[in-house]
């Protein structure tokens, strides 16, 4: 993942100072919660940066799937294993970016247990998710250094 900044601070940035600010477990919590289908506004520019003011504008979006991508780039820096069954049905997600997404935590995160599901995605149409899939697998079946 790029460390891509918006203004002067990282995404990493944002996330690190939201989890000190509200505690690590509500991060989670809220992390979870958007990418079980909930919007908070509060959250997502946490998450996202000011950019995502643009989804609270009482407009119609199609590319709601973004929370989800913002709530697993959360979940790279505030990680529970508890986190890992939502991580793992994000796989499956029919956004090629959350797909993407999701594999980076799995990686990150060496979350072995979604190994299965990483090697189906070696066969996604999208090559950027067969790349994140295969850098995941190698994290997850090579030995801890």
């Amino acid at each position: 993942m790029r460390n891509e900044r918006i203004g002067d601070i990282t995404p990493r940035e944002r996330i690190e100072s939201e989890c000190a600010r509200r505690g690590k477990e509500a991060v989670l919590a809220d992390c979870i919660a958007l990418l079980n289908g909930a919007t908070d506004p509060n959250l997502t520019t946490s998450l996202a940066g000011p950019g995502a003011e643009k989804y609270f504008d009482g407009r119609p979006h199609h590319d709601l799937y973004w929370f989800r991508v913002w709530a697993l780039r959360g979940l790279l820096w505030s990680w529970d294993a508890t986190a890992a069954p939502h991580v793992r049905a994000a796989l499956r997600d029919e956004a090629w970016r959350v797909r993407e997404m999701a594999a980076k935590v799995v990686a990150r995160h060496r979350v072995d247990e979604a190994a299965p599901a990483l090697a189906a995605l070696l066969a996604d149409p999208v090559p950027r998710v067969r790349r994140a899939a295969e850098r995941a697998l190698e994290r997850v079946v090579a030995p801890e250094a």
